[in-house]
């Protein structure tokens, strides 16, 4: 089969294609898994972090990919649900122990024993992957296979988020950044809660028009003050300015919550600007998201599937994977990029 493998670290100023195209065996499933033959598979801030450095490091070489849609080609022995011919897809959370109290109350993506797609286990810039069954998700037939890969981790983690935002219907909600998860987020928001106000802080003039398109009733840049106070905010961005920035606009006893996992260093000095009284006072806070769960990705194909919720994609050849990141890295955005493979 054909990949394209990550075989170490790489700084993106200096390198251009950190991905190498390879010809690799076919996986094999083992027991309780499946063989998917990838169709596509989305591009998430995440493998740039991997790229980069920023996460915990794979076993070089890896393949990357997390948002992955395929049909299954063969059922490993053991396997009960999934038979060739499903339609599935894979998101970040690989697999788990299933045995945990973690686990047990349904938040998997907490377990110590977390395995990530594309980190820890093989993942979808690839034309075939194995996983297993009882992490492999039913995709709703409303959606096409680019339509769907975003849905499983930039849908799924900004469906965590607003969850743990615990807004209400008629409160005003912040997003800081504006790709493929908060765009995403903020077509949930107006099914959700139609009398919600989302206000949208973005770097990009396109990226704000965007946003405007979609139903945002503001948009400004990072460092603007909002013309009413937020109830929550949900940063997807990858530094720490708009964190300090969205602060000053949280209404008191409002949440911030942060869904990237990682935070690159070119602006860390900022957070010396953190100032309690300023920022965190009146019973603000900041809440973290870890991955997503199993329940999460279910949950929110659902919704998306019933409302219904699309994303808008850009599509790209596999032996693109090296452009569609560089673009992601350089902020060329609108929507979610998808590899077709």
């Amino acid at each position: 089969m054909k990949a394209m493998v990550l075989k170490s670290i790489f700084d993106l100023r200096a390198c251009r294609t950190p991905l190498e195209l390879v010809e690799l065996p076919d996986p094999v499933p083992g027991e309780n898994e499946v063989l998917v033959k990838v169709t596509a598979c989305g591009v998430c801030h995440t493998e740039l972090d991997e790229i980069e450095g920023r996460t915990p490091p794979p076993q070089f070489p890896m393949i990357l990919g997390h948002q992955v849609v395929g049909t299954v080609e063969e059922a490993g022995k053991g396997t009960t649900r999934l038979k060739p011919g499903d339609r599935v897809g894979i998101a970040w959370i690989y697999s788990a122990c299933g045995k945990c109290a973690f686990c047990r109350q349904g938040d998997d993506n907490l377990c110590e024993s977390f395995k990530a797609t594309g980190r820890d286990a093989h993942g979808g810039y690839a034309e075939y992957m194995t996983v297993r069954e009882d992490f492999a998700f039913e995709i709703p037939e409303v959606f096409s296979d680019s339509e769907a890969a975003p849905l499983l981790c930039a849908g799924a983690i900004g469906y965590r988020s607003l969850r743990l935002t615990n807004i209400q219907d008629g409160q005003n909600l912040g997003l800081t950044g504006f790709g493929a998860s908060a765009h995403l987020v903020l077509k949930m928001t107006r099914q959700k809660y139609p009398n919600a106000k989302v206000f949208v802080f973005a770097r990009k003039d396109k990226q704000r028009d965007f946003a405007r398109e979609l139903g945002a009733v503001w948009a400004g840049d990072t460092a603007d003050t909002t013309p009413a106070k937020l109830h929550a905010v949900i940063d997807t961005t990858p530094a720490w300015k708009p964190i300090v920035e969205a602060l000053k606009n949280l209404e008191r006893g409002g949440r911030l919550v942060i869904n990237a996992i990682r935070k690159e260093d070119r602006d860390q000095d900022y957070l010396m600007n953190l100032d309690y009284p300023a920022h965190l006072w009146l019973e603000k806070e900041i809440k973290s998201v870890a991955n997503v769960a199993k329940r999460d990705v279910s949950e929110f194909l659902d919704i998306a599937a019933e409302i219904p919720i699309k994303p808008e994609v850009q599509e790209f050849a596999l032996e693109e994977a090296n452009k569609a990141l560089l673009e992601l890295k350089e902020g060329k955005i609108r929507g979610a990029k998808v590899l077709r493979i």
